[in-house]
């Protein structure tokens, strides 16, 4: 390892705990903080989501993504769910809308990349807010809130690092079978497995600060590892398609924000729709054997 090399490593490893200090800090006062927090990551990540883009030579809208992605923050922090369909159907028809506007071909692919701009960008990142309300009963703005939804997003922050360092350990060490060699050649099947074990050993110890059996915790951590794996390839896709290294070279070491981010933004809405539907709110697999039930018993 060269002098550059090690530079670049200590680098990453410094801007990796500075960025993980702030990260938890806004997660333990919540309110503002996480609100602030998140929206400066939606508004960088956009910002890097479009520059990849329009090297592909595509147009997508960014003052509508960004107007998006902070309505939907903004409405899911204030608790206004009812608000947020609309929101969503709105800013799809003015994708249309401002595409035929602008008077840029492709027309339709700048339509389309719009719309996946502010869903990727700012709708995925917003399930922070939805996990971290779990357990609160009220806007908590400006209080420090110590609630179940707290533990669930740490739980959610510990698997998602222990998958990058899994991933990476194992398959440094151990890496024989790429995993996906078009998208990401320096995957591999090793380094997969690695992940998914550090992950759910790391996510199994939940059992001690949440409300999660055991087996909620262990599976927890399965889904997070997997979805986590799987929005790290999918964002290599986009770079992979667009011909570029980095989404952008603001973090040293780490690339841009959504580099950093992009295993976050599928294991956030996996992992909130899992607690939400099975562990902490009605059990929806439970209802529907019910409702089989209830259907068996009224007709036979």
């Amino acid at each position: 390892m060269d002098e550059t090399q090690k530079q670049n490593k200590i680098m990453r490893v410094i801007t990796g705990v500075i960025i993980s200090l702030v990260a938890l800090c806004c997660l333990f006062m919540g309110g503002l903080p996480i609100l602030g927090f998140l929206l400066v990551v939606i508004f960088l990540g956009s910002i890097e989501y479009v520059k990849i883009l329009r090297t592909k030579g595509f147009h997508p809208s960014l003052s509508l993504i960004l107007l998006a992605d902070f309505a939907f923050a903004l409405l899911i922090f204030f608790r206004r769910f009812d608000l947020l369909p609309s929101i969503i159907s709105l800013a799809v028809m003015a994708s249309f809308l401002m595409v035929l506007f602008m008077g840029r071909q492709p027309y339709i692919v700048n339509v389309a990349t719009t719309a996946l701009g502010f869903l990727y960008c700012g709708w995925l990142p917003c399930h922070i807010l939805l996990i971290r309300q779990i357990g609160l009963d009220r806007i908590n703005a400006f209080q420090i809130g110590i609630n179940e939804g707290l533990w669930l997003v740490i739980l959610v922050f510990l698997a998602v690092v222990a998958t990058d360092i899994g991933g990476y350990y194992f398959g440094s060490k151990f890496g024989k079978h790429k995993l996906s060699p078009v998208i990401s050649p320096k995957k591999t099947v090793e380094g997969a497995l690695g992940a998914t074990l550090c992950a759910i050993i790391v996510a199994a110890l939940g059992v001690f600060y949440t409300k999660l059996s055991l087996f909620e915790a262990i599976f927890a951590g399965l889904l997070i590892t997997i979805s986590s794996q799987l929005g790290d390839l999918s964002e290599s896709l986009v770079k992979r398609d667009a011909g570029v290294k980095d989404s952008s070279n603001i973090l040293p070491g780490h690339g841009g924000i959504l580099d950093r981010t992009d295993g976050y933004l599928f294991a956030l809405p996996v992992a909130y729709y899992y607690f939400v539907n099975f562990t902490h709110g009605h059990n929806i697999l439970l209802e529907f054997i019910k409702y089989i039930q209830g259907a068996i018993h009224v007709y036979f």
